[in-house]
């Protein structure tokens, strides 16, 4: 079995392909993309493609994207792709996984099917995932791979801090904050959130001390930055000595950083999942690795 020679990328990605493609020892080619007047988009491939294919494509911002998708991996096949694998270090669509009213549309079974309709495997970091226990449920490829940045992120937190308090700003995030606690022994809680649509939540801090601590509060995605900034609010109010924020997944919409650091939060550390000025974690290693312990049948 050979593991896959060459990785597709786009010029944006260019950066992020460079670190994954010298740490799995692939080469690399960037997609050309011509965009007309009226939006269409003309993309432009190697001419001959090996075997065994990677594309690298995080799909924060999906909408486009999705359709570079379907797009690129047509054209691979017919250049010569015989397996197909896909990199979304950030897999969007995957929140909404069961209809809570008549009609409303079940992103993740959808996109989860396209993504498998088109690609042999697919390797993500924290994907969000509530009621579904496998990246394979919502996106049934032959090989689905999640890997973690909670690791990675303790490290950059122990660089920085000696006995830091770990805080996860809702129940969801219990599994993931406790597993990035355990790499280096660290204290840690959990909050609870109350809801009240997109932009408004009600934080609870846990029942543990937080008076006199440098706090991180460690999520896998920040988003809207309100829930963080909540909670940051009510750390600090309880006594924290500092509280920094560090997530896996930048997305940082609209003002959420400006949101964030009003709130009184020191640093903000994340992964470049998704590229933002706050990255300090490359997920290329494990990816890399991740790429190489893959399954290829013989085409």
């Amino acid at each position: 079995m050979t593991a896959p020679s060459l990785l597709l990328h786009f010029e944006e990605d260019a950066a992020s392909a460079q670190r994954l493609a010298q740490a799995a020892g692939m080469a690399q080619a960037c997609i050309a993309r011509h965009r007309f007047p009226d939006g269409e988009l003309k993309l432009l491939l190697p001419p001959e493609l090996p075997a065994r294919v990677v594309l690298l494509r995080s799909l924060n911002d999906p909408n486009e994207k999705l359709t570079e998708l379907l797009l690129v991996a047509q054209a691979a096949r017919g250049l010569g792709a015989r397996q197909l694998t896909l990199v979304t270090p950030y897999l969007a669509y995957m929140r909404q996984d069961m209809a809570f009213t008549p009609g409303e549309v079940v992103s993740q079974r959808i996109v989860g099917r396209f993504l498998a309709d088109l690609f042999d495997a697919v390797i993500t970091v924290d994907p969000h995932l509530h009621r579904v226990a496998t990246l394979q449920e919502a996106v049934p490829v032959p090989q689905a791979v999640v890997l973690s940045g909670a690791p990675l992120l303790a490290d950059e937190i122990a660089a920085h801090h000696t006995t830091p308090l770990l805080i996860g700003p809702d129940e969801e995030s219990a599994q993931w904050i406790a597993q990035a606690a355990q790499v280096h022994g660290f204290d840690y809680g959990v909050c609870r959130k109350v809801r009240h649509g997109d932009r408004e939540v009600q934080i609870e801090l846990p029942d543990v001390a937080v008076r006199g601590r440098a706090v991180v509060l460690l999520d896998d995605v920040a988003s809207s930055g309100r829930t963080l900034a909540g909670a940051a609010h009510l750390l600090l109010a309880a006594g924290a000595a500092s509280v920094d924020v560090a997530v896996t997944h930048a997305l940082f919409a609209g003002d959420a950083l400006q949101v964030i650091q009003e709130s009184g939060v020191g640093r903000v550390w994340s992964t470049d999942t998704i590229q933002h000025p706050s990255n300090t974690v490359s997920m290329a290693n494990p990816i890399a690795q991740a790429l190489l312990s893959l399954h290829y049948q013989d085409s």
